[in-house]
């Protein structure tokens, strides 16, 4: 699922109701805001300005996630044992920035509002298990990723996969931001980008999603800071969640039986893999009658070529193979079709055995 991010500035409203339409259009379904910046004495005008926000999206049926912390009750005057009031202003959920005891967390999730309890799932803690302990309703916890505005201070891959693989597994559905380069604001007066991985901040945007969906860890992927541009959320409503895609440049000589396929099959790695070439085998019993001539045989094939067996390569001809290390093709028995895109590259690790995957074209040619 795709989300936006919005925040309570009252002089922004029109630009955010205008962002909500766009989002809607691109099948966005998810929205995060947050309660946690507003000043002191300006409670009841920013709490309007959000309640128009929050209530635009819900008629587009889109989920709203409230990030919250034990100070904002106190300072609203909000028991957390009544949660109408969040209800009332159209949210969905509510996301606790920083925690209870467990207990309260615990008793969030029987709240007669039915609202969502969203956890921060960037601490490698036992704040889950405690909350656990205390018989939760696990149907109504959710989790979630911090996004970090400050450069240099997002999480580690390393440790973001061990955090999002531990909650995973819990059975959690799990979320990560991403940032967009078009948005000029975040909930805070300092942004320097706002995303949850630090190596994620220079990336496109789109790069940033299809990385977080390779990993297999991650359900949805909401866009950090606002406003993103139509052009970024056009990017991402058109990638696949569901596995691998990717975006292949197709040599000029390749023909349309070729590209065939290539695109118009589902694609999986064997299960017995090998260090030089991810091999998708099935494919070929379909086009054991097809004609597949000799071109484009170089001698030596590299890491991102995309080969198809060809017509003297008896039982492997319509194999397609993802080169991953230099190997020779002297006997030319497997036609060089196309390249992974350079930016696209680094996925070609996240393809174990048996994970399925499908090739998107892009509209450019091998130099």
């Amino acid at each position: 699922m795709l989300g936006i991010s919005i925040y309570p500035y009252k002089e922004k409203i029109n630009e955010t109701l205008a962002y909500i339409d766009l989002a809607s259009k691109y099948n966005f379904k998810r929205v995060f805001t947050n309660l946690l910046m507003i000043e002191q004495g300006k409670e009841e005008e920013t709490l309007e300005s959000l309640k128009v926000s929050i209530k635009h999206a819900r008629k587009y049926g889109m989920e709203v996630i409230l990030d919250l912390n034990p100070a904002v009750f106190e300072q609203l005057n909000i028991s957390y044992h009544d949660l109408t009031f969040f209800k009332e202003m159209g949210a969905t959920g509510v996301r606790l920035d920083s925690t209870f005891d467990g207990l309260v967390e615990s008793l969030i999730t029987f709240d007669d509002s039915q609202l969502d309890l969203e956890i921060n799932i960037s601490n490698d803690t036992y704040y889950l298990e405690n909350v656990i302990s205390y018989q939760p309703n696990m149907k109504r916890i959710i989790g979630c990723h911090n996004f970090y505005p400050q450069r240099f201070t997002g999480l580690d891959y390393d440790y973001f996969i061990k955090c999002s693989k531990k909650y995973k597994e819990m059975g959690l559905r799990t979320a990560a931001f991403v940032n967009s380069h078009s948005a000029d604001h975040g909930p805070h007066v300092y942004t320097n980008g706002l995303c949850t991985l630090e190596l994620h901040r220079d990336l496109p945007i789109e790069i940033q999603a299809k990385h977080l969906i390779a990993t297999g860890l991650i359900d949805d992927i909401i866009i950090a800071n606002a406003y993103a541009s139509e052009e970024e959320l056009s990017l991402l409503s058109n990638l696949r969640d569901d596995q691998i895609e990717l975006d292949v440049i197709f040599d000029s000589k390749t023909t349309s039986l070729e590209k065939e396929v290539i695109l118009n099959n589902q694609h999986f790695n064997r299960g017995d893999i090998n260090s030089y070439s991810i091999r998708s085998t099935f494919v070929k019993l379909k086009y054991q009658e097809q004609s597949i001539p000799e071109h484009n045989t170089k001698e030596k094939i590299e890491f991102g070529d995309i080969t198809i067996g060809n017509n003297s390569f008896g039982q492997y001809k319509g194999e397609v193979n993802i080169v991953k290390k230099e190997m020779p093709n002297e006997s030319h028995e497997k036609n060089v079709v196309a390249r992974i895109s350079e930016d696209n590259q680094f996925l070609v690790e996240y393809i174990k055995p048996w994970t399925k995957f499908r090739f998107r074209e892009v509209k450019r040619e091998i130099e």
